[in-house]
Parts: structure tokens; C-alpha cells; sequence
């Protein structure tokens, strides 16, 4: 059994994982400290003219992707002692055991006629053993960055037994201006806060944007017509069209269900706002709560037999469970506070939340059951988590108090840890992670 890179996850009652110092290597729960992997990525060996800068780039956005992730630790260039100057060289195991490198990734570009191939190998330097061999991606030049974040998921898959989640992307809610007069447009970007490109112009008001399972298409809320409407998307050419909802006041919070096909949101009529689902072409639809309360946020389970909301019903807004097509909701929140926007896990075994206590805003994890409720963070606005595709990761929108009010992304490890800031060039709430891109 391979040694250095065999890494087992273990994240269980809120404590972080830390790496075992004896025997083979493997992440166990402690008392929150974690000591990350070390590696090292050196420059890429570009195979033809065509491929020397991008080489250099590629190489930066894996160990990047790898680092960003708190498990791991990249060791400068400057510590090297030797280089990759060939793809098909003998490793000196010994020059890269020397640093205390654990882990080991080189690689080769070919780049030409706008077609790119990126090889790579990882290495378990501790056992002097490489961990799979001819592996490679290819696709366009202009698509480098996506070749880099599928190379760093396979790595991070290979070392930890999880899948990864680099390859991926999220929409969210541009924003621009002052607090007074902030105006709001779609967004897209690479889920590390590059290629930003934008949905939709400023002129109407947006919300809520939610991916479809297999990412190709979005759900959100416009005010285009003056009164909040549901639109779906087409990603690849911008498309839009107005879902044919049943007769009401405002419809807003929608999500698809796992089949891509199915819709729940919220719809109000005469001032009672309740739970419905459809099919995405507008058939079928049907009312899933009726009570003198507002019933919005759903989120359905991943193998969507059941739906996770909010409501008000209790007198506070807390969480619900209830199975997908109706039925009588569970309650499931019971701490101090008020609690919203809930998402279910990738995994099936966590919802993500936001909570309300004593004049902070929380995000936090419970089981489906409402145990083993953990707040992973606190500051004057925290709200609306969204699940990265492999369910280790939360990214969210965190507004700072004063004037400005300006809201930011964020991004933490569902054990309370590696919380840092997702650069998006501007103001960004409403974040929707999308699965791994095909």
C-alpha cells in the first residue's frame, strides 16, 4: 500500500483534520490544528516553441488550486535543489526528499494551432514511487486555465480520495455602485474568481441565480417586467426565457431539482406566500405547503426525494424538511436565533445554513436531522452558503458594515477553517457553485 500520499478525510463534529506525523499519512481529527501536505509543482517543460508561457501558468494555477485548499503547502522554487528539465527524466528522489517535499507533480506542455495537451505526473517522493502514469488533458489554448484546474483535481482526488471541485464555476450577483443606488447584473467566473464574464446587462434587478445539474443552464429572479419573475438561462449562448408560472403576485427563490427538469420556488398569491414545483416547461405544477406563513428557500435533497426550506410557521423563521411532492414539514432547527437559506449537501448528510443571533450573521452546517449544528463563521452580514460539486467547501456573501455596505464572496472549509476571500473584481453577493464542468 502506497505510503506518503494515501490520505484518508475526516471531518466529523466540527473538529479540523490534522496530518499524522508516524506511519502512512492520512488526516485525523485533533483539537483543530492542521499541519498541510507539503508539495512541490516545478515549472512545467514546455515541448515545442508554442508552449513556453502557458507551461509557466499552468504549472501556477495547480499548485495554486492545491494551496488555496488549506490541506496542502507549496514549497517555494528558490528551496529546489533540482528542476524538471525533462518530462521523461529519472526523479531525484533525494533532491526533492531533502526539502521535505512530500508530494511531487511535473509536467509537459505541447501547445499549437490553438490545440493544447498538458501531461502530468504525481509523485509519492517519501516511497520514491509515482502514482500513476500517462496522464494527460487536452483542449484549446484559450481554455489553458481549465486544463490547469482539471490536472490540480485529479492530483487532489488522487491524495485525498475525495473528488475534487477546482473545475468548476460560479454565478452570482455583480454588483456596482453605492449602497443608495446599487445596481445588480448576472455573473459567471471560474470558482477561483477568474474569467469573470457577465449574464445580463444592470437595467433590471437580479437574485437568487441557481445552477441546473449539469451547469449548462440557470434559474433566477428578474424584476425585468417590474415584478419579480422567474427566467431560465442557457449558458453557452445567453439565452433567456420567462418560466410560464402559475397565476400570482411575485415568484421568486427557484432551484432545480436533481432530474434538471424539475422546479421548485416560491410563489405568493393574495398575500400568502407557499412552496410549489413544476417541470421546467411548465406542466405539472402543484402547491406543496398551504399555511398562513412564507415559505421560501427550498432546496431539494440529492436524490430529491425530500425538500429543505425555510418558513415562519413556528413564529421565527427556521428550517424544514418535507418530502418532495408535500407533505407535513419537519422542523429541524432548534437553537437560538433565526435561520435561512438552507442547502443541501452534494453528500446527502449536511444542510448548509444562514443564522441570525444576537446581531450576527452565521454560516453553519447541521445534519438532516437538525444534530450536530456547527457555525463555521460571524460577522455583521454573513448569508446565503452555496456547496462546492464534492461538498467540503462553502462559498458565500459577506456584506461589511457602513456606508459603502459593499458585499464580497468568501469561501470556508465546512470544518471552520480557510476562510478567505474570493477576488471578484468588484461587489458580488448571491453565489451558486456549479458542478464539475463536463
Amino acid at each position: 500500500m502506497l505510503r506518503a500520499l494515501t490520505v484518508a478525510l475526516a471531518l466529523l463534529a466540527g473538529a479540523a483534520p490534522a496530518l499524522a506525523q508516524n506511519g502512512p499519512l492520512r488526516i485525523e481529527i485533533t483539537e483543530g490544528v492542521i499541519e498541510p501536505l507539503p508539495f512541490a509543482v516545478p515549472k512545467f517543460v514546455a515541448e515545442n516553441s508554442g508552449a513556453g508561457g502557458l507551461a509557466t501558468e499552468i504549472a501556477r494555477v495547480v499548485a495554486a488550486d492545491l494551496a488555496g485548499t488549506g490541506l496542502f503547502r507549496e514549497i517555494p522554487e528558490q528551496a529546489f535543489i533540482s528542476q524538471i528539465t525533462s518530462f521523461g527524466a529519472p526523479v531525484q528522489y533525494a533532491d526533492w526528499k531533502a526539502i521535505n517535499a512530500q508530494a511531487l507533480i511535473s509536467g509537459a506542455v505541447t501547445a499549437g494551432g490553438g490545440q493544447l495537451t498538458v501531461k502530468f505526473r504525481l509523485y509519492d517522493v517519501f516511497a520514491g514511487q509515482e502514482l500513476g502514469s500517462g496522464l494527460q488533458f487536452q483542449g484549446t489554448e484559450d481554455g489553458w486555465r481549465r486544463i490547469a484546474h482539471k490536472v490540480a483535481d485529479a492530483v487532489y482526488s488522487r491524495i485525498t480520495g475525495e473528488g475534487g471541485y477546482f473545475d468548476s464555476r460560479v454565478v452570482h450577483v455583480a454588483e456596482t455602485g453605492g449602497k443608495a443606488d446599487r445596481k445588480k447584473r448576472l455573473g459567471i467566473m471560474d470558482y477561483d474568481g477568474a474569467n469573470v464574464q457577465y449574464l445580463t446587462d444592470s437595467n433590471a434587478l437580479v437574485l437568487a441565480p441557481r445552477f441546473s445539474p449539469t451547469g449548462d443552464r440557470i434559474l433566477y429572479t428578474s424584476y425585468e417586467t417590474g415584478f419579480p419573475r422567474i427566467y431560465v438561462m442557457d449558458v453557452a449562448n445567453v439565452g433567456k426565457r420567462e418560466l410560464p408560472i402559475p397565476p400570482g403576485d411575485m415568484a421568486f427563490a427557484p432551484r432545480f431539482g436533481p432530474d434538471g427538469r424539475t422546479v421548485i420556488f416560491s410563489l405568493t398569491q393574495g398575500g400568502n406566500t407557499d412552496l410549489w414545483r413544476m417541470d421546467i416547461s411548465g406542466s405539472g405544477a402543484q402547491r406543496l405547503t398551504n399555511a398562513p406563513s412564507i415559505e421560501t428557500a427550498p432546496s431539494f435533497s440529492p436524490d430529491g426525494s425530500q425538500i429543505v426550506f425555510e418558513s415562519d410557521r413556528s413564529g421565527t423563521q427556521q428550517l424544514y424538511i418535507m418530502p418532495a411532492n408535500g407533505g407535513e414539514p419537519k422542523r429541524i432547527s432548534f437553537g437560538q436565533g433565526r435561520y435561512g437559506t438552507p442547502v443541501w449537501s452534494p453528500r446527502g448528510d449536511l444542510v448548509a445554513f444562514t443564522k441570525q443571533n444576537n446581531g450576527r450573521f452565521h454560516i453553519g452546517v447541521m445534519r438532516t436531522d437538525g444534530s450536530e449544528e456547527r457555525l463555521l463563521t460571524a460577522s455583521f452580514l454573513d448569508e446565503g452558503p452555496t456547496w462546492a460539486p464534492n461538498g467540503r467547501v462553502l462559498m458565500f456573501a459577506r456584506e461589511t458594515q457602513g456606508a459603502s455596505g459593499e458585499s464580497s464572496l468568501y469561501s470556508v472549509d465546512i470544518s471552520g477553517r480557510n476562510l478567505k476571500r474570493v477576488p471578484t473584481g468588484g461587489g458580488a453577493s448571491d453565489p451558486a457553485w456549479s458542478p464539475l464542468q463536463p
